[in-house]
């Protein structure tokens, strides 16, 4: 299997209004937002790429136009949290390209959220 990851970055704020008052994500905040596109393929294409970089740039797009110095909650039709937004990233590049395996979601240096659909048996993505 090859695989081959793209990051990317932007800016935005977001709120966990479902979480308790107490609760510092449940006000309104903001991160440096790192996404990870994975694609995997058991074969490479007439190039020897899985998929070529530049091909990538409609996802670049996206979040530039859709979520780079917004507020989630405007956005996305969930809980704004690292890993609905893996999903919702996952969906829209899914769309695009069907080597896309995975996203990876980063709000800080230290943490990340994946999205990537259970193939197994009796489990439902």
């Amino acid at each position: 299997m090859y695989k081959i990851t793209k990051e990317f970055r932007f800016e935005a704020s977001h709120q966990l209004t479902h979480l308790p008052p107490e609760h510092k994500c449940s006000r309104v905040h903001g991160h440096s937002y790192r996404v990870e596109l994975v694609l995997e393929s058991s074969e490479l294409n007439q190039d020897g790429f899985v998929r070529d970089y530049n091909e990538l740039s409609p996802f670049k797009t996206f979040i530039d136009e859709k979520l780079d110095h917004r507020h989630l909650n405007d956005v996305v039709d969930a809980a704004t949290s690292a890993e609905n937004l893996a999903r919702f990233l996952y969906e829209f590049a899914r769309g695009l390209w069907p080597e896309v395996a995975a996203v990876r979601v980063s709000e800080t240096p230290k943490t990340w959220a994946e999205y990537r659909p259970d193939e197994r048996p009796g489990i439902r993505p």
